[in-house]
């Protein structure tokens, strides 16, 4: 991993909760998120604390690198759906790239209620403002 990246999962361990690339929607219970890759394209690293689940709305492949070192390829058929569940004090940071030759996209729905873990915070963006 090369320095830059270091940095960026350095940050995220810390604390980076923009689990997508572009927040769709927040209440007080759920917070809907959006991420769509091109070939190559990435995500970067980022901390998950609140229950989720995640639905592919293309077909694909990707790659996800966690901060344990490892790295994980996925293969997606439109509508697959997973789900993930984290006690108190419970995260797990990764990041994704589309290593396929189709556009990757999902949405991703945190639930802030009933949750063990309290949201991070998000840094203001023109999209979140």
């Amino acid at each position: 991993m090369d320095d830059a990246r270091k940095a960026e999962l350095e940050r995220a361990m810390a604390g980076n909760g923009m689990v997508g690339q572009r927040l769709l929607s927040e209440t007080d219970d759920v917070r809907v998120w959006r991420i769509e890759l091109k070939p190559g394209e990435r995500v970067g690293f980022h901390k998950h604390v609140l229950n989720y689940f995640w639905t592919a709305t293309s077909g694909g492949t990707s790659r996800s690198t966690y901060a344990d070192g490892r790295s994980v390829d996925t293969s997606y058929d439109v509508g697959t759906t997973r789900h993930y569940r984290f006690g108190p004090g419970e995260s797990m940071v990764h990041d994704l790239e589309n290593i396929g030759d189709t556009m990757l996209s999902f949405t991703t729905v945190e639930l802030k209620a009933g949750s063990a873990n309290a949201p991070l915070a998000l840094p203001v963006t023109p999209e979140n403002a």
